[in-house]
């Protein structure tokens, strides 16, 4: 298995390491609609307005204010006074506070009512971006681009994701608590811009690039298809970006992703929140395994696309049968140590110690790769060992995937569905970023 997984490892990170930025299009030709849903984010929507308004001064921004306690509404509502650019959608429990998913369908059909029934749909491209989201400047000419919403067989487009608070410490806080906060903002950069970049460059040739909550590019046109007669193209999951994905794929549209641009977003400090992100993550997977006989018998997909959507779907199943399997061996042989320790210690040295070696091997260097590629790739500023450092802090890094992915069931069983917003860091107390 570890051999399996060093191999796929191998076929994932040539084509990422070989590609070379690809002509953009003309953003002129599309109409963009910036979706952002906000609950409570008073602290950072202001902010986010302004950059898209100032940075795609021809598209839309559509908020959706999923009825905050604070004053995000406000907020909004002054920026928009006289700005017909801007929209606000406004939900009220109990109909609000149901998910994001539930958000972007309200501001979906009221783009349907803005836009009319004569819109090209085709040309129109709906942009979702997290309350915290920066798309670059460039984004819209890449996404433009033949090869992307060029082709009209194209439904949605996923661009990288980069984390805008790498290198930035926060103020308040010890040395230690600084520090593993600026290594786990940096894992979550190394973690898009390298080894989920490289799956989703792989999945072009299965036909199955997802959808992710941030940077997420979709026309207006797949949406319609999709959406039904109740105006919901995002269904229920935790998980709706994987969701959208699964429903544009096997109703026959294709989907694309790019790193000639990116969104960029906070990268969280505390592991609270983190953990509390990634439990939702897991547990939106684990709730789209709905989807397995649709995926499975779509002729839309070929017999390796739908496998590969199903081993995702398969993983947080698997990391739960893991944490169980994977230390019996290791049980039994501190068993047998404590029954006779002698006969233990000359198996080990009689040559038992190569096999320790060759999994430690095995099974951490598919991990300790991302390292050095992230310094190749992504930020040439980082020395060689301590590239080799930040792939070894990777591989711990991503057992937290274990520990999550039990939180996620215990939430399915115990019928705890509810989103969670993960709280930003200007909420977080003393968290306050900081450059170095």
């Amino acid at each position: 298995m570890s051999v399996a997984f060093i191999t796929y490892v191998c076929l994932i990170v040539v084509p990422y390491l070989r590609h070379r930025r690809l002509p953009s299009g003309d953003p002129d030709a599309f109409a963009w609609h910036f979706f952002v849903p906000c609950r409570d984010e008073e602290a950072v929507v202001g902010d986010t307005v302004r950059y898209l308004r100032e940075t795609f001064p021809g598209g839309h921004v559509w908020v959706i204010d999923d009825d905050s306690d604070d004053a995000t509404a406000a907020v909004v509502t002054a920026l928009g006074k006289d700005d017909r650019h801007l929209h606000l959608v406004s939900r009220r429990r109990p109909h609000a506070r149901t998910g994001k998913g539930d958000a972007l369908n309200a501001a979906y059909r009221a783009l349907k009512v803005w836009v009319g029934a004569g819109a090209d749909t085709a040309r129109t491209v709906v942009v979702v971006v997290d309350a915290d989201g920066r798309p670059a400047p460039d984004s819209l000419a890449v996404c433009a681009a033949g090869h992307l919403f060029g082709d009209p067989a194209i439904g949605a487009v996923q661009v990288d994701v980069r984390m805008s608070n790498v290198g930035v410490r926060e103020q308040q806080g010890g040395r230690l608590r600084r520090l593993f906060g600026a290594a786990m903002v940096r894992m979550q950069d190394l973690e898009f811009r390298t080894a989920i970049a490289a799956i989703q460059m792989s999945r072009a040739h299965t036909g199955t690039i997802s959808m992710g909550g941030n940077g997420q590019f979709t026309r207006l046109a797949a949406l319609d298809s999709i959406a039904g007669a109740a105006g919901t193209p995002w269904r229920g999951s935790l998980l709706e970006d994987f969701e959208l994905g699964v429903h544009l794929l096997t109703a026959g549209w294709r989907t694309g992703f790019t790193v000639d641009t990116h969104v960029a977003q906070e990268g969280l400090y505390r592991l609270r929140p983190f953990l509390a992100q990634r439990t939702r993550w897991g547990q939106g997977t684990m709730q789209c395994a709905r989807y397995v006989r649709q995926i499975w018998d779509s002729p839309h997909l070929s017999t390796l696309g739908a496998a590969e959507m199903l081993y995702y779907l398969a993983q947080p199943w698997m990391q739960l049968i893991g944490t169980i399997v994977y230390p019996i061996p290791f049980v039994l042989l501190g068993v047998r140590a404590a029954s006779d320790p002698a006969e233990v210690w000359t198996w080990f040295t009689g040559g038992a110690w190569l096999l320790f070696v060759g999994y430690g091997l095995f099974g951490l260097l598919p991990f300790l790769v991302w390292g050095p590629i992230y310094r190749a790739r992504c930020d040439r500023s980082v020395g060689r060992i301590r590239a080799l450092g930040y792939g070894f802090a990777y591989a711990v890094y991503i057992y937290t995937f274990y520990l999550t992915s039990w939180r996620a069931a215990a939430r399915l069983v115990r019928k705890r569905n509810g989103w969670t917003k993960t709280r930003r860091n200007a909420e977080t107390p003393g968290v306050v970023a900081l450059d170095h």
